[in-house]
This record gives C-alpha cells, sequence and structure tokens, in this order.
C-alpha cells in the first residue's frame, strides 16, 4: 500500500503539497516492480525518471540500445496509471505517455497495479 500523503496528492496534485522526493520514489519503484512481478519478462521497459525503469511482459529480451518497446512517464502520471485513477488510453490522448513499440499497449492491459 501505498503511503496516504502520496495517495492524497495523486487524488489531487493541485491541491495537495508533493510528497518529499524519497517517499515519491519509493511509491514510484514499488508500483513500477510490482508491475514487473504481475507480468515478468523483458519484452516492454517501463521508465519513470528519474526513479526507476523496469522489464516486464513475456517475449524476447533486449540487451543493446534502445529497446523496442518503451513505455516512459512521469511519477505522477505513472502513479495515476498505476492506482487506476487515470487510464492509458487518456494519458496517451493527452501526451502524457511517450510509447513506441508494436508491444506497449499491453502495459494498458495490466493497470492498475495497487487498487485504492
Amino acid at each position: 500500500m501505498l503511503p496516504c500523503e502520496v495517495l492524497e496528492w495523486v487524488r489531487d496534485p493541485e491541491g495537495v503539497e508533493k510528497p518529499p522526493r524519497a517517499v515519491l520514489a519509493d511509491a514510484v519503484r514499488q508500483t513500477a516492480r510490482a508491475l514487473a512481478e504481475k507480468a515478468p519478462g523483458k519484452a516492454v521497459e517501463v521508465r519513470v525518471p528519474p526513479f526507476v525503469a523496469v522489464q516486464c511482459i513475456a517475449g524476447p529480451a533486449h540487451t543493446r540500445g534502445t529497446p523496442p518497446n518503451v513505455f516512459e512517464t512521469d511519477p505522477l502520471t505513472w502513479l495515476r496509471l498505476a492506482t487506476g485513477t487515470l487510464l492509458v488510453d487518456d494519458a496517451l490522448a493527452r501526451g502524457l505517455v511517450d510509447a513506441s513499440g508494436p508491444r506497449v499497449a499491453e502495459v494498458g492491459e495490466l493497470l492498475p497495479v495497487i487498487s485504492l
């Protein structure tokens, strides 16, 4: 479970103070790693800079250079996706996620990883 201060910020980022960097980093890492545990593999790389990058979803592994399937977003957007307060299709339409590769849509099928 995520700390209350993170959950409150995810629900109301304009009205609630941003959590301390260490708390935010831990929440981002925890949820990204939960996705990797839910869908083990190395076909898609999920990046939430500056805190974490994980590989997930079964399929061919990538070992050098830029992976063919990359899903990248900022910490707030990631936490909103991970908790189900934002849908991947909406985030993509609003330009909040940089996604490339034929398998990145599968990330959306695996979210949320934490229910509120």
